[in-house]
């Protein structure tokens, strides 16, 4: 199975290594965004454009506990929106087979490693 990605600020992620991470979406969504591999600069410029410090982690789908389903962001249709991958539950750092620091092309866009 393809891998898939997340996006995070390092401070998150470093900020209780000790347990499942939990993004904010999960709260107030349901649900973790992730994207697939052609998704993560678009998202990343979409999302993250002023951040600093963004990684990108790399999930193996097959490791992950929680639910994942592909499907549309919420509030488009399936029909005319592109699907992206959902992990519906905290994300077991286990899943995680590795991560990569993002980093900006000389037009100041996010550039997927």
């Amino acid at each position: 199975m393809e891998p898939i990605y997340h996006l995070v600020l390092r401070s998150s992620w470093e900020a209780d290594p000790g347990s499942d991470y939990r993004a904010e979406s999960l709260e107030t969504e349901g649900f973790i965004h992730c994207s697939h591999p052609h998704q993560v600069a678009w998202a990343a410029n979409r999302f993250y454009k002023g951040a600093n410090d963004l990684l990108v982690l790399e999930i193996d789908p097959s490791h992950l506990v929680s639910p994942l389903r592909v499907e549309p962001p919420p509030g488009k249709p399936a029909q005319t929106a592109e699907l992206f991958p959902h992990i519906h539950g905290p994300l077991n750092r286990s899943a995680v087979v590795g991560f990569r620091e993002m980093r900006r092309g000389d037009d100041g866009a996010w550039r997927f490693p």
